[in-house]
């Protein structure tokens, strides 16, 4: 799957449809949730069952189309779904019992409720009123046929509305083999060092905005609540974080590329972000960093491009010799490793040897792995799906 994303032209009156839309959604999957709450053991197909009551018994619900009614009790399910899967699993922490939506931002088509009138434009046919929209973008949709998209996705963001198209296809690039092999320490100093010894600066894309954050936060908090003028000044507030999640997102992209395609394999670590913000002291340089969406970016370009990527476990790789295996502690301030061996390098590049050599040991197998080494060398989990479904055009 690939999601090519544009931006949407349209009048007032067609925004406000959206929003409509979008409200009605939301509404839909309130309720489902709530009758999976008050009832005993229900199941997906009353879910279904019960939205069908719910188009009957409100007209707004019954002017959105049947399937984005389906959609969004889909997205309910979703979520209680994923719930009963961490209680199996027994995760540590909150298990993420289901919440009700409070602002919703986007509503799904399936395959009908819309029409592709061009490459450029697209009507939409319930009873909303949203109609004919134009499409800001340079992806190519008369590529493929309109049986292939599957989903259109209506999106409101801080700086506009976009529309987003579902694809059904296989991407895959081939690359010639390069025969090298890569391991990669993520951290605040430097975004990464590699086992070679090569850094990749922290950008901090969040402290370099926070001066405008402030600001236009102060301006938010002198408003009238309830105003227009607060209204426009939360808007610029949300303009300002959008520019930085996505400069931030562009560079784990970016960065994810030319790893991949310089490299057969690429070891990193299998962080847990939600454990490591816990630290009140780093959370907000962790966040900043954006480890997770550079490992995203690294799954999702390694299964296009038919590259083997490797998540190892990061107990010790910081601690033990890269050279020799001995176990030396230090403290977050020690750069330098130093172990009676006669070994002396960089902290983290001591630590991305370690990472690429207990990921050695899966060479030959393509795909995403994750290698517990408490696990006497057997693989702990099973190649992890395509990440594709939310992925912006690629």
């Amino acid at each position: 799957m690939i999601v090519y994303e544009f931006k949407i032209k349209g009048k007032k009156h067609q925004y406000q449809a959206i929003d409509e839309a979008i409200k009605t959604g939301q509404f839909v999957r309130n309720k489902c949730l709530r009758y999976w709450i008050d009832g005993q053991k229900v199941s997906r197909a009353e879910l279904y069952r019960y939205n069908t009551t719910l188009r009957s018994e409100y007209p707004f619900v019954k002017d959105l189309n049947s399937h984005a009614c389906q959609a969004s009790v889909e997205r309910c399910w979703s979520s209680i779904a994923r719930f009963f899967d961490n209680c199996k699993k027994q995760i540590p922490g909150k298990k993420g019992y289901p919440r009700f939506k409070k602002n919703a931002r986007s509503v799904e088509y399936k395959t009908s409720g819309w029409k592709l009138l061009d490459p450029k434009h697209i009507e939409f046919t319930d009873k909303k009123g949203i109609g004919k929209l134009k499409l800001i973008g340079t992806w190519d949709l008369a590529f493929y046929s309109e049986d292939k998209i599957k989903r259109v996705r209506l999106v409101r963001r801080a700086d506009g509305y976009y529309c987003q198209f579902c694809i059904s296809v296989d991407v895959k690039d081939e690359l010639s083999p390069t025969h090298q092999t890569i391991g990669l320490d993520v951290g605040l100093k430097e975004f990464y060092t590699d086992s070679m010894g090569r850094t990749e600066p922290n950008p901090r894309f969040y402290r370099q905005g926070e001066e405008r954050l402030k600001f236009y936060q102060r301006r938010v908090s002198r408003k009238k609540k309830g105003s227009i003028n607060r209204k426009k000044a939360i808007n610029k507030l949300g303009r300002k974080h959008l520019k930085i999640s996505r400069q931030r997102e562009e560079h784990a992209k970016r960065l994810a590329r030319c790893v991949i395609q310089s490299n057969d394999l690429v070891a990193y670590e299998d962080l847990r972000i939600k454990n490591l913000v816990k630290n009140h002291c780093l959370a907000k340089s962790i966040n900043d960093a954006g480890w997770y969406q550079f490992r995203k970016w690294l799954e999702y370009f390694g299964a296009k491009m038919n590259r083997v990527t490797v998540a190892v476990s990061p107990a010790y790789t910081s601690q033990n010799c890269s050279n020799c295996g001995a176990v030396v502690k230090k403290s977050l301030s020690t750069r330098t490793h130093i172990c009676a061996c006669g070994c002396q390098l960089d902290r983290d590049k001591n630590a991305a040897i370690n990472i690429l050599n207990r990921a050695l040991g899966t060479t030959g197998h393509v795909g995403t792995w994750i290698l517990d080494p408490n696990a006497s060398g057997d693989l702990s989990s099973t190649i992890a799906g395509s990440p594709c479904d939310s992925k912006i055009g690629l």
